[in-house]
């Protein structure tokens, strides 16, 4: 009898648990796919015939919209870090609502004013990815929430392109609206699973022995902490710097990269919905991975064979004589295990594994920071220095370099990552046999 109940109690919780996925890794997937449907579907124009005071339109529109995601990415470390759960609908909301708006002024104003719109659109959006993990972190499931949220920017990314240019190539919708028309689309469906979101649960008991209670932090706490752990975070985030910038020029740069004239207008999203598949199976599989430190070694493997692989490709394409198709899969396969690690799964299994006092959101809003105002600076010395580059070998140089800087890095935080947990392990294991050797009445004395 014992034995039937607690089989059926076991069953009761695998399906709470497969539910509870469904509902909320559905959401956060779908969210944040709606969300690249308002920032992401100008990339798949070439504004050719557009200019900006002789400078590359759509360079200047590019770096308008990243300069504003990069301060809202400054605002949202102070604003991820503290922001309390009875808030966050209301900001996605709001932030929807402007970027929308943004995308009508693009279409309204007219050439170079309407750069200006594009400016609003990255201000508005640059918090919602930290918005929308603060939903799902923090949970004995997180992992695979995680895993459908990151793999959402990889199909997205290509789907945004390839409805771009289906609008414009089928509907015959200007370039200039077409982002409009497509945020238009989005913006109720965004709502609606913002809402879906907002209804989760609390994390469990449960959930918190296994990855520990999150917390907000005030400026103080956050200094504290990158303090206490500033040598592995700082190698983390000046890597990711380097990867955030790659990923960029690739996504909004792709078309000019490789001739895409001659392939579907969907290739893009058939190329990242394998990526896709790949990603979210290796990812998944780290729920199984229950502990911590094991958890964040695998993923430190997984992201140095990454960059490995992608300098290799970078460097000897003329070599392989790769098509442009076989090209991209590789380049984006290596590229998004790399981001999405530390966009998904690695801080929360750092928070977990060390027990720290905080949450998510500051991590990955700060890489994002970082990240992005390396992307502008990147893009500003292009275009002033070498506007008419060309880009395909513009961009395989710098993968092939940036894959053994961050390697190298990468392989350096590994090495810290563990002395740092034995030393810690240590200390504490010391402490607890000076307490046992402590006898019980000279305790209470004290």
């Amino acid at each position: 009898m014992n034995n039937l109940l607690q089989i059926n109690e076991t069953t009761r919780k695998r399906l709470s648990d497969f539910l509870f996925i469904l509902w909320a890794g559905g959401a956060a997937l779908l969210s944040y796919s709606l969300v690249y449907a308002l920032r992401k579907p100008f990339t798949a124009a070439s504004f050719e015939n557009a200019e900006f005071f002789d400078l590359d339109y759509k360079v200047v529109v590019t770096i308008s919209q990243i300069l504003g995601y990069v301060i809202s990415k400054f605002i949202g470390i102070k604003l991820i870090s503290e922001l309390k759960a009875e808030e966050r609908f209301r900001f996605i909301l709001t932030s929807v609502l402007l970027a929308e708006a943004s995308l009508i002024l693009f279409g309204l104003l007219s050439t170079p004013f309407n750069v200006a719109a594009m400016f609003l659109n990255g201000l508005s959006l640059g918090c919602m990815w930290g918005v929308i993990f603060s939903f799902i972190e923090g949970r004995r499931v997180t992992d695979i929430l995680a895993s459908l949220l990151g793999v959402s920017m990889v199909v997205s990314s290509g789907t945004a392109k390839s409805v771009g240019l289906y609008v414009m190539n089928h509907l015959h919708v200007s370039e200039f609206w077409m982002p409009a028309l497509i945020g238009a689309v989005a913006l109720p469906l965004l709502l609606l699973l913002g809402w879906a979101l907002n209804r989760l649960p609390k994390p469990t008991q449960e959930d918190i022995v296994m990855k520990s209670e999150r917390e907000t932090l005030n400026g103080r706490q956050r200094r504290e902490l990158f303090k206490s752990y500033m040598p592995f975070l700082s190698m983390l985030f000046v890597a990711n710097i380097a990867i955030v910038v790659l990923r960029d020029i690739k996504e909004d740069f792709l078309v000019n990269i490789i001739d895409v004239s001659s392939y579907s207008p969907w290739l893009f999203a058939q190329i990242d919905s394998i990526v896709t598949l790949i990603i979210l199976g290796i990812f998944g599989l780290m729920v199984f991975v229950k502990d911590n430190l094991k958890a964040l070694s695998v993923l430190f493997v997984l992201i140095m064979s990454g960059m490995v692989v992608m300098s290799v490709v970078s460097f000897g394409q003329e070599q392989f004589r790769l098509s442009p198709v076989a090209w991209l899969f590789i380049q984006s396969l290596c590229l998004y295990i790399t981001y999405l690690t530390f966009q998904t799964i690695f801080f929360d299994r750092f928070i977990a594994c060390f027990r720290i006092r905080g949450n998510v959101g500051f991590f990955i809003v700060t890489t994002d920071f970082l990240g992005y105002t390396g992307t502008v600076v990147v893009l500003v010395l292009k275009e002033f220095c070498n506007p008419n580059i060309d880009w395909a070998l513009f961009y395989n140089q710098l993968a092939g370099y940036v894959g053994i800087f961050c390697c190298i890095l990468f392989a350096c935080s590994f090495v810290y990552l563990h002395q740092r947990f034995r030393r810690e392990t240590g200390v504490t294991a010391a402490r607890e046999e000076t307490l046992e050797a402590v006898p019980q009445n000279a305790i209470t004395v004290a």
